[in-house]
């Protein structure tokens, strides 16, 4: 009986030996957590990188779409006074456009991916509206 239980405690002390103690648990809880807050740290990097980058290539089509602008009120200061200022009138607003998705971009405050995307999303499709209503109107005035 003496030779079992002795048996059993070594193998006992064997296994508990080859299990992680509790400092070890901790030990490896503490580099998880680490990691996962490095993982994090990127992601929030490489978010924030995202938001400015699109800021600024965004700005240089708003700047390319406001030089248009300034390009065809020249090409139109020699029209009938009629035509003149129904084009500076549709310019105008269109300007107004530019510059309020110039000041939505500008204000936008990182609030989490979703928000981010979201926000991408009707950002590009008031911008693409923006150009294919200028190209609609020097379509117009080309005919």
């Amino acid at each position: 009986m003496k030779k079992s239980i002795l048996s059993l405690s070594i193998v006992a002390c064997a296994l508990v030996a080859g299990c992680s103690s509790p400092a070890e648990k901790v030990n490896d809880a503490q580099n998880a957590v680490s990691e996962a807050n490095q993982q994090l740290n990127k992601a929030n990097e490489d978010y924030l990188t995202d938001i400015e980058s699109y800021r600024k290539s965004t700005a240089e089509k708003i700047a390319a779409n406001q030089k248009s602008i300034a390009d065809f009120k020249e090409r139109i200061a020699k029209e009938k006074a009629h035509d003149k200022a129904d084009y500076d009138k549709k310019l105008t607003e269109l300007s107004m456009k530019n510059t309020d998705l110039q000041k939505s971009l500008d204000d936008y405050k990182a609030d989490g991916k979703d928000k981010w995307e979201t926000f991408k999303l009707d950002f590009n499709k008031n911008l693409d509206g923006l150009g294919n209503s200028f190209k609609d109107l020097t379509e117009k005035k080309a005919k």
